[in-house]
């Protein structure tokens, strides 16, 4: 017999967007739904910008997405959403040669309409493994930085705890050359080495010495030791060299952190 799944646990629902612009394909995914206590749907977005401002503003953990909507697909709407942290993402669609590519973006499932029960459940439980795997990571990570910053005098860790694969690693923050945002994941950049960590750049800015690190832009975090040099570029945006010749850009928004 099959060991019966745990439910998500006690970080809460689930919270889901279901993105269509069909509005019996919207209801259809709800209905779906409706009888499961561990997903929460917040919103029910019916074209891209809808959805790119519902992820903003709700920061859903799973987002059922049609690819083909007018003026704005699913894939757009992954793009508009490059430097966020994304949720776990189902498409719903009639058309079966967008699968490669779904699963290229990291999509957990690809459903093709019409679709009964049994194959959406299982697109569901495969969200719920996921997510609680992720809970348990996140929970992992944050006991780390609990137990590393116990012996630390007040004020920015020296050091950080991260996790590269099935060990993990302690670097020195000061040797940290710069954070970029991936998704769901953040990649921290050290001499020749990056780590992958399940997170977001504003969480990881906040462990961080001002003094030292600075935002250039929506997605990346730059240690100022390591820079080298400026270079004027285009609409007000700079090239930022650092001094292991590693390129970044400078945004007009954040212009004010560097000069």
């Amino acid at each position: 017999m099959r060991q019966q799944e745990q439910p998500v646990d006690e970080a809460g629902p689930i919270r889901a967007l279901i993105v269509d612009d069909e509005r019996l394909a919207r209801r259809r995914v709800r209905e779906m739904l409706q009888s499961d206590r561990e997903i929460d749907v917040v919103g029910e977005p019916a074209n891209g910008p809808e959805a790119v401002m519902a992820v903003r503003q709700s920061n859903p953990d799973l987002m059922f997405l049609d690819v083909q909507m007018p003026g704005m697909d699913g894939f757009d709407v992954l793009s508009a959403l490059r430097d966020e942290r994304l949720p776990m993402i189902v498409f719903i669609t009639a058309y079966d040669q967008y699968a490669l590519r779904a699963f290229e973006a990291c999509a957990v499932d690809y459903i093709l309409k019409p679709f009964d029960r049994t194959r959406f459940e299982r697109a569901v439980q495969q969200v719920k493994s996921r997510i609680r795997q992720e809970r348990r990571t996140d929970l992992t990570q944050h006991l780390l930085t609990l137990l590393q910053n116990l012996n630390q005098p007040p004020g920015y860790p020296e050091r950080m705890a991260i996790k590269d694969g099935g060990r993990i690693v302690y670097v020195k923050t000061a040797s940290i050359e710069w954070v970029e945002a991936e998704g769901n994941y953040v990649r921290i950049h050290v001499g020749k080495a990056s780590y992958p960590q399940l997170g977001t750049i504003s969480a990881l800015e906040a462990q961080l010495d001002p003094k030292k690190f600075r935002r250039i832009h929506r997605g990346t975090i730059v240690n100022i030791d390591c820079i080298r040099e400026l270079q004027p570029w285009f609409n007000g945006c700079y090239r930022v060299i650092l001094h292991s010749g590693a390129e970044l850009s400078l945004s007009r928004g954040y212009k004010g952190k560097l000069l």
